[in-house]
This record gives C-alpha cells, structure tokens and sequence, in this order.
C-alpha cells in the first residue's frame, strides 16, 4: 500500500502546481496594488481640487455682511430715515424642544412682553422657513449681560447683532417713506429680477412701500463676506479673510420735513391728502396722507394687535390717500373746464349764462350749490370766481363728453403720472368709449351734466390734480413729478440727480390761460376763498371744491348737520403761487379734507398755511389758551376755530369709491358750487 501510495505521488507536479498557486496570488496581489496605486492616484491627482475645495469648505465657511441701507434725506438734509445695531434674543426652532418653556424661562432673565410672544408666534405663522426667530429685539446693555450670564441654561438661545431701521420722526411722511419688513416669499420672487440676486444672501429686511420699497435697489447695498475657520461641530475660531460690504445709496427727497409736519399738524385728526409740487421741476415738497401709522412699528416684525388695530381702523390709516385714494375732485375741475371753453371758441370772456339756481335736463333738475335763486346773469370770469353750477351744466352740456375727455387727457385727468412710487391708481376720466367698454352701455346726455362740476364719473387722484394744477403755473409744461430729488454715494458724496423730466407741452393761447388764472387769483380776493387769505402779502391763484359724496333726492335739502359725519361733503382747494403778473410759481398744491364741507372752510385754510410757510417761511400762530372762567363771571365766548378738529373718530367706514356709479342721472343737489366763504 505504502508503494502504492508513492507511485500516486508526482513530485514535478507539485512543485508545478505550487508555483502555479504563487503565481496566481502573486497576481492578485498585484492587482489589487495597481489598483489601490490607481485609485490613489485618482484621488490625490486627478481629483485633488475638487477635495481639496471640500476639505476647505468644511474647514471654512463663508459668512456674508450684510450691507449698511442707506440713508433717507429731506432736501435740506435732515435724517428722516437711518440705521443703529442693537443685539436681538433669537430661538433656534430645530434645537428647543419645549418653546413656550423656554420663553418662559427667558422672561424670568430680561422683560418679555404679551406683544413680544405675539410677534414671536406670528413670524413663526408667516415665514415657516425661518430656522432662528427673534422673542426679544434692541435689548439694553444690562439684559445682555444678564442672558450672558445664564446663556448656559438656554440651549438653542443665541445674541445676535443685528441693524436696525429706524425712523426718527415717527408718522411724518409714513406714506411716502414706507416701512422694511422681512423678505417674504412674494419678494423673493421680486429678488430674482434684480440685477443681482445674491446680493441679498444673508439678508432679512427689504423694503415695502414708499420709497423703501422703489428705490429698494439704491438702498440695499452690496453684501460682503468673511471666510471663518470652523471646527468639526461649526464653531469658528477665526476670521481668515474678509470682502467689506458696500453701504446703501442715501436718498435725498425732494420733500420738506418741515412743511410736511406743518400740513400734517394742520389736518389734526382729519383725514385727507395734500400734495405740493414745485412746478418748474415736478420736485414734490410735501405729500401728505391723514391718518398716517409709525413705520417703526414693522422694523422689527408688528405684533397682532397693532396690526389688527391698523387694518380695522374705519379711518384705514394704512389707505395711502394721495397716492392711492380717487375722489371727485368738485369745483376744482372748473378752471380746466373754462380753459377748454376758451380753447375749443365754445365760450368768450365775456359770455354769460343766466343763473336761476337750477338747471333743466330731459325733466331732469340739477340743482344749484349757492345761494337761492341763484347768480343771475354770470359771465366766464363771475363762474369761477363765485363758482357757479349752473354756468358750468351748460358748459358742459355744449361741451359734450368725449370733448372735455380729449381736452382734459393731457392734463394727466385718468392717466398714472409715473411717480417714483409704487402703487399709483390711474382713476377715471369718463369718455362714452370708457363707458362702453366699462359698462357695455351707451353714454347719456344727462350724465354730462354733472361732469361739468367734477362729479358723476370723475375719479382722480389728489397727486393728478396736482399735477394738472402745477401745469396751470406752468404754462401748460406738463412736468413728471418725483420724490427723490437724488441719490447719493455714501462713500464719496457723488450725486446722481433725478433730472426734471418734461412729459409733454400743452399748446394754450397764452391769453386763455391768463385769463383763467387772472379769475383764480379773484377767488382769493373776492371769490369764494377770500376769507382764507385776507391780508396775503402775496398773489395766489386758487379754487375752492366741494364733492357730493352721497346722492339727496330732489325734494330733500342738503343739511350738514342731519347727514352723518362720513357721508358729508369733502372738501377741496386748489392753488399755485406767486401768481403776481411775470412771476414764476414756486409752490403748486392740491389738498382734500374727507367730509370737511364747503372747501373755504377746511381746505382753503390748510392751503395760505402751506404757502406762508414756504414762501414766507411762517408758522401759523399758536391758538390762544381760553382765561378760565370764574363763579361770578362767565367765561370767555368760545373761539371759533377755522380748521374745527374731529377729536374722536365715528365709528361709520367711508367708501373710497374707486370706480363710478352707474346711474345715468345724479340725484340731488350739485354739490361742485360753494357756499359762503
């Protein structure tokens, strides 16, 4: 068996197969050299920038800095809207278990208030994306010291420094400034059609209307960066390089601070609109909408019940009414009336119409706004001067629709002016194919009527009206008005100019448009608005307004004092000065007091303080304190005051009415004429 076994056995066969067995893993071992050779060679040669950048990416992290906004200026230079740092407490969502405890602890180490939870909870409701929500924002030096030292106890809790928006003037301007608010998803759709978008990596605030938000661009600036070296866990341990961040534009406006708080001290508690322009350059110095908001109540997020107070307001303070709110505009409408009379030879100066205080039409009776029994006989001139209704019905009525249309378009009646602002209504100016289109109705005559005192259809804006009031004092150059007179680089004080920008000219007998402004300065001397500038040192051409805001019926007399407040007349006043023959006007303006009656009263008054101030550079008197009264003796009669001031508001809304009745005929009384200055 034994020599069995050994014959099986070949030796020359082992050793082959074992040097088979050998070569074999030798093989594989070298293979898996090669490869391990190759893939290294892969990763650190052919792939080293690419990890090298990871590993740096890891090792670093870009930070961005946001930019400083820019300043906001009045034309003489005063600060109206700026920036501080103040250090916010900021929650870290993903990393607290327990919110509410945590605020809860918090409010034992600084003040929380009801109105700071409020805040909290709504920005969590309106921005779900936000990883870090601020409970507390502008915390004194002593809070911050105080959280620092319990900052251990807070997981998730973090200070920050943050920039803040402040405007220091509170409700002046509100409306045309704006506010900045956090960037919601709408406005990151609006970032995307800026020049550069990355521009806002880091950035939180953007602006929301007013001229934060149209010049949102110029005010911004350019973000920066820092490259921070971080450990593995994401905390940096130092800044390796930095980009600087280039600060915001500075705008400065072409308004006046100053007359802009005198217009909005003289409204009070009314509401309204006021818009001066300068009208040789379309330079708005003073835009004004009553009730007004503080801005600085959305810097840093508005709680739920200031929000809730602001939006059912019925005096709608957040309503930008200058801009926004469209109205008839009354007898204002009636010096571009005549002008269009004497234009198109439908009248001459000395034309006259008898007066009788109504006037006919298809059995059909407009009344008069003026005294019973009318003017009697009343030429062109008389008409504005003592504001006749009925002299205008006619007008009008020879005039017809689509004329005073073709003639009043280029005044800007109905058309957006192209303010640097956003948000601008174009209103209406009714043609018989604007009805059609609007209505699918034909135009009646009867509805001309009522055109010719500014009413029926006639919906503008105070800024149109004061456009095409500046474009009276101006000749008939029709001037693109503008808020911002320049912006600045904060850097090197280079200035980019809002260049005057002529829209258009109008051609106009010079003649005509003399003596139409010749009438509109005796409205202030013997018309309906003399009361309001007795002893002016100065010529001013002007017209007083009333609007109907609600229909009468006919066998119904108007009475202000049986109509609630809200449903009263408004009142309005045109102006431009000087108007001394030759003189180049200064100032143009158009202001409306909602529900304020006859325009002598409550707007003419508003208007020869405007222009003392910015002609004179007057304030108005303060009113005098009354002497208290004793047992013996009465006291004093109480003065009448000539801007009566609404010290409570009513509880009633007041419909802006932004489209038109649609009633072919106007019920009631004419409500464009005047009554006794």
């Amino acid at each position: 068996m034994y020599s069995t076994m050994q014959q099986l056995r070949n030796p020359e066969r082992e050793v082959f197969y074992f040097r088979l067995r050998v070569l074999v893993a030798s093989g594989v071992v070298l293979a898996g050299f090669t490869l391990l050779f190759l893939r290294f060679a892969w990763l650190q040669v052919v792939r080293h920038d690419d990890f090298y950048a990871r590993a740096e990416q890891n090792r670093i992290a870009l930070v961005p800095v946001t930019a400083n906004r820019g300043l906001i200026k009045d034309r003489n230079g005063e600060i109206i809207a700026k920036n501080y740092s103040a250090y916010t407490l900021e929650i870290a969502l993903d990393q607290v278990e327990n919110v509410e405890a945590t605020i809860d602890g918090l409010s034992k180490v600084i003040q929380i208030e009801a109105r700071d939870r409020r805040r909290f909870h709504k920005l969590i409701e309106d921005y779900k994306t936000l990883d870090s929500v601020p409970i507390r924002t502008r915390l004194t030096d002593e809070e911050v010291a105080r959280f620092a030292a319990q900052r251990f106890r807070f997981p998730g809790v973090e200070l920050r420094a943050r920039l803040f928006r402040q405007y220091p003037l509170g409700e002046t301007a509100a409306h045309l400034l704006g506010y900045i608010g956090r960037i919601s998803p709408s406005d990151e759709q609006r970032i995307d059609q800026f020049a550069d978008p990355a521009d806002y990596n880091g950035t939180e605030y953007i602006g929301k209307i007013g001229v934060e938000s149209s010049y949102e661009e110029d005010l911004h600036g350019t973000t920066g960066f820092e490259q921070v070296e971080i450990t593995a866990g994401g905390h940096p341990v130092r800044t390796l390089a930095r980009t600087p961040s280039v600060p915001g534009r500075n705008l400065i406006l072409s308004i006046d601070v100053r007359l802009q708080e005198l217009v909005e001290k003289a409204f009070g508690e009314r509401r309204g609109a006021l818009i001066a322009i300068e009208p040789a350059t379309g330079d708005v110095l003073a835009f004004v909408s009553k009730p007004t908001f503080d801005p600085n109540l959305f810097v840093d997020g508005i709680d739920p019940l200031s929000w809730d107070g602001l939006n059912s307001s019925p005096d709608k303070p957040l309503l930008n009414r200058a801009l926004r709110g469209t109205y008839p505009i009354g007898s204002t409408y009636k010096p571009f009336l005549a002008l269009a009379a004497l234009e198109l030879g439908k009248r001459r100066p000395e034309s006259a119409t008898y007066d009788p205080g109504y006037f006919w039409y298809a059995g059909h009776e407009f009344r008069e706004g003026g005294p019973p029994g009318g003017h009697g006989m009343v030429n062109l001139r008389q008409s504005i001067v003592i504001s006749s209704d009925v002299y205008y019905y006619t007008l009008a009525n020879d005039l017809g629709v689509d004329a005073i249309h073709d003639f009043m378009q280029p005044f800007g009646f109905g058309q957006l002016t192209g303010i640097d602002l956003e948000g601008e209504l174009a209103g209406v100016l009714p043609s018989s194919d604007w009805k059609e289109r609007r209505f699918h109705q034909k135009w009646y005559g009867g509805e001309t009527i009522s055109i010719g005192i500014g009413q029926g259809y006639n919906s503008f804006t105070l800024l149109q009206l004061a456009r095409a009031t500046a474009t009276l004092a101006n000749g008939g150059i029709v001037m693109k008005p503008h808020v911002v007179h320049a912006v600045e680089d904060p850097r090197t004080g280079e200035l980019r100019l809002a260049v005057p920008s002529e829209s258009s000219r109008i051609r106009l007998n010079p003649r005509n448009l003399q003596f139409v402004r010749d009438a509109m300065v005796d409205v202030n001397v013997s018309g309906t608005a003399r009361a309001a500038f007795v002893g002016a040192p100065y010529r001013v051409a002007g017209k007083t307004g009333t609007a109907q805001v609600i229909g009468i019926a006919q066998n119904e007399k108007y009475n202000e004092r049986h109509v609630d407040e809200r449903h009263r007349d408004h009142s309005l006043y045109i102006a431009f000065a000087p108007a001394e023959p030759g003189a180049k006007p200064k100032i143009a303006l158009a202001l409306l007091v909602e529900n304020g009656g006859w325009g002598a009263m409550a707007a003419a008054p508003i208007a020869r303080q405007v222009i003392d101030f910015y002609l004179l550079g007057k304030l108005p008197a303060p009113a005098p304190a009354p002497a208290p009264a004793t047992p013996h003796a009465p006291g004093p009669e109480p003065v009448v005051a000539a801007l009566p001031m609404r010290t409570t508001p009513v509880a009633s809304p007041l419909p802006l009415r932004t489209t038109p009745v649609a009633s072919p005929l106007p019920l009631g009384r004419g409500a464009g004429g005047e009554g006794p200055p």
